[in-house]
């Protein structure tokens, strides 16, 4: 005699439950290297505006704008877009404007090197520390 079942048996259900959770981990994971990344090209592509405004500055003043004295060695603050010399940065080439935003994860700063002009960009994870010099390379420190 067979018997016909109306609904699904514990080992399907526990089947279906394993798949969803190994696509949900990958998916966890993947989208958090997006929102690295995302991150990563904002804080480069603000660090090209801050260029501009320093070619400005210059053509203003007649010298670059560094956060440090002199221009000496800087290092960016760990307060995600929100630090002194951000702010800093923000006042002196941008009119107050909101260009460092916390969003990004990333603060900055300006110190002198070899006749222009250094970037330094910092987030809290320490792999991310880029650089950006007067002619236009990206590095890191």
């Amino acid at each position: 005699m067979t018997t016909k079942s109306s609904g699904f048996s514990l080992i399907e259900l526990m089947v279906v439950v394993a798949i969803i959770g190994v696509l949900s981990a990958v998916g966890t994971y993947f989208y958090g290297t997006y929102t690295a990344s995302a991150k990563l090209t904002s804080a480069k592509n603000t660090m090209q505006q801050v260029g501009l405004g320093e070619i400005e500055y210059l053509s203003s003043y007649g010298t670059y704008y560094y956060t440090e004295s002199g221009g000496a060695e800087c290092f960016p603050d760990e307060a995600l877009g929100a630090g002194a010399s951000s702010n800093a940065i923000e006042s002196n080439l941008f009119s107050g404007g909101d260009i460092i935003t916390a969003e990004t994860g990333f603060d900055m700063c300006i110190e002198a090197s070899g006749g222009g002009y250094l970037i330094k960009a910092s987030s809290s994870r320490q792999d991310n520390k880029i650089t950006l010099d007067h002619t236009g390379t990206w590095g890191n420190f």
